[in-house]
């Protein structure tokens, strides 16, 4: 996809029966060249693969880099990005046993990106399922090659933002058995390492649930006999639900923001646009000096490229960015009414039982 193609992968040792890669509607921008993330096209891919004669649906995705965390002019891109993939995700659930997203979402633990996509997917983070032992750096570690020095002194523990979230399918239970860096440090024989982020592997165990394990479990988590937190997913579901409202509410602020910020945007454009235009009609009407012909020629060619850009930049790709962003905080918004009626529904149906 895109120009240079979005970098993903699946590789797998079961047989893949079919493929299919869903682009996002916002993806940062052309003119930032020295960031890329337009030129790759990113979307998120799913495959989904025959295991043992049942589906396991794997998903793999790239969201929009963090490149300033103070001043994240990518924020709604991003957000948008993640609740784009969520509902991809359970949209395209079917009959899986298993759905599993892994890769590098560029988001942290408790940012808004990461809230939205596993409220709103239902996904579960393996590293929270986490066994003694396992690391939290997964980029910018400091025991890796290709981290800066600065980021390293700054930041000793680095960040994690590679997953593997996974969801377990209807009528059936599991539990993870391991997550864990297993690469080395450094490629074995040279001073550096695989990559500059470290690869993520965790390992699941899955069963068909029968009817007497699930009974068992809804008494246990009434009782409070167990925490098991997949054993008593019904138990928690209002609670992802409450926290999947507040992610939305605050993703739609975030793209509202976003918009205001286009309109300012497309206003500064077409004020600059207007500016060259009349510095261009300004040197039309002078004689280049002696000597300075062909290069007053190529300052107006210049001037030229430098009005298309701008007056580009106000209309077409204004609407693009401003479509993208609208359609990603509309679709949240129906979502947070979806939220309210169920809300309302189980509040009457508690009422009547009352």
């Amino acid at each position: 996809s895109g120009v240079v193609g979005s970098g993903l992968a699946i590789l797998s040792r079961y047989p893949i029966v079919s493929a299919f890669f869903h682009a996002w509607s916002v993806n940062g921008y052309i003119h930032r060249i020295q960031h890329g993330d337009w030129f790759g096209g990113k979307g998120v891919g799913l495959a989904k693969i025959s295991v043992n004669d049942q589906l396991v649906h794997v998903y793999a995705a790239h969201l929009h880099a963090e490149y300033n965390r103070q001043c994240d002019d990518y924020m709604a891109h991003r957000v948008i990005q993640a609740y784009d993939t969520a509902q991809f995700i359970e949209s395209t659930r079917g009959n899986s046993v298993l759905q599993i997203l892994a890769g590098d979402l560029n988001t942290e633990p408790g940012d808004l990106a990461y809230r939205v996509l596993l409220t709103s997917s239902n996904l579960k983070d393996s590293y929270d399922r986490k066994l003694p032992g396992t690391s939290l750096c997964t980029n910018e570690c400091e025991s890796n090659s290709y981290t800066d020095a600065t980021a390293a002194k700054q930041n000793p523990n680095g960040k994690r933002i590679d997953y593997v979230l996974y969801r377990i399918g209807d009528h059936y239970e599991g539990r993870l058995l391991e997550h864990r860096l297993p690469l080395p440090k450094r490629v074995p024989g040279q001073s550096f390492s695989y990559s500059d982020h470290e690869a993520v592997y965790a390992k699941l165990i899955l069963k068909r649930s029968s009817s007497s394990s699930t009974i068992h479990n809804l008494i246990a988590c009434s009782s409070g006999k167990t925490k098991d937190e997949d054993g008593c997913e019904w138990d928690s579901r209002q609670e992802t639900q409450r926290e999947a409202v507040l992610a939305l509410r605050e993703s739609v602020t975030i793209c509202s923001e976003s918009l205001k910020q286009l309109e300012s945007h497309r206003r500064s454009y077409t004020l600059m646009a207007i500016g060259v235009i009349i510095v261009l009609i300004n040197l039309l009407e002078l004689q280049a000096p002696y000597g300075l012909k062909i290069a007053f020629l190529v300052l107006k060619f210049l001037l030229c490229a430098v009005i298309i850009f701008f007056v580009v930049m106000a209309t077409i790709w204004n609407v693009m960015e401003k479509h993208g962003i609208l359609a990603g905080k509309l679709s949240m918004e129906i979502a947070l009414k979806g939220y309210s009626l169920e809300g309302s529904a189980a509040g009457g149906s508690a009422g009547g039982t009352g």
